[in-house]
């Protein structure tokens, strides 16, 4: 008959069979690779946003050592993050290069204000048609934020607003596919007002969001299409291709 104190052994034992060891690994294992995916996206999302509000120019190279410098991380991680950078068109890499934040040439930049002229004013259409009462009232807080950004001429404010607005449209209006596209799209579109915009230009024209507003709100589905046709087109006039962007070299102060 096993006493106590040989139960216990036993159950000690198995608490530390190789089996239980390799449960154990493998749990520490999990938390460091959801700790590291945290990271990544945090990265990710840093550098996202300094390519948006402009704080990291078009053609800008985008140096493996010294991001994982600035982030404290690996260069597997700022590779991983680049990489998907570079599936939303925002960073070209280039083989025994490396990696650069996307130029988008002038061809270029006709050819995403055309697809957004093929797509943007169907989607105003149909969100006209369904909008919630908490979508209106998300679509009116970019605007007003918008506008006190304008106010202030905080012009890197203006641009990713001005993004987050045709963004919202696209994922209100429902469709998983086009606003997918929408993303990529908008994203260009920033690198395209860093090129090509006046210094004095904005990344919308003034007014022009809160006429799409005003449409939604009354359920006008025609005249959202209509308005968004035209501020594509104003947006698009507004370009200067004669002017490129200012690079900055400080790492450290664009992430701080």
């Amino acid at each position: 008959m096993k006493t106590r104190h040989s139960l216990q052994d036993s159950s000690s034992l198995r608490a530390n069979s190789p089996r239980d060891g390799k449960v154990v690994r493998l749990a520490t294992e999990r938390r460091t690779r959801a700790a590291a995916g945290a990271d990544v996206e945090a990265i990710y999302r840093r550098i996202l946003a300094a390519i948006i509000e402009h704080r990291l120019a078009p053609g800008r190279k985008l140096v493996e050592e010294r991001l994982a410098a600035v982030f404290g991380a690996s260069r597997a991680m700022i590779r991983q993050v680049l990489t998907r950078l570079s599936h939303e068109m925002v960073v070209t890499l280039i083989p025994n290069r490396g990696a650069f934040v996307a130029e988008p040439t002038v061809g270029e930049a006709r050819e995403v204000f055309e697809a957004r002229r093929l797509i943007e004013p169907a989607l105003a259409r149909k969100l006209a048609a369904g909008a919630t009462s908490a979508q209106l009232a998300r679509l009116r807080q970019l605007v007003v934020a918008e506008e006190k950004a304008r106010a202030i001429r905080d012009r890197q404010q203006v641009i990713k607003l001005s993004g987050e607005f045709h963004l919202e449209i696209a994922e209100m209006a429902g469709n998983t596919i086009l606003a997918r596209q929408m993303r990529e799209l908008t994203l260009l579109t920033c690198l395209i007002i860093t090129l090509y915009d006046s210094p004095v230009g904005h990344a919308c024209p003034e007014d022009e969001h809160r006429q799409l507003l005003e449409a939604f709100t009354q359920r006008d589905g025609e005249r959202a299409a209509a308005l968004m046709l035209h501020h594509l087109d104003h947006v698009e006039q507004s370009l200067d291709i004669g002017l490129a962007a200012q690079d900055d070299d400080d790492l450290e102060r664009i992430f701080s």
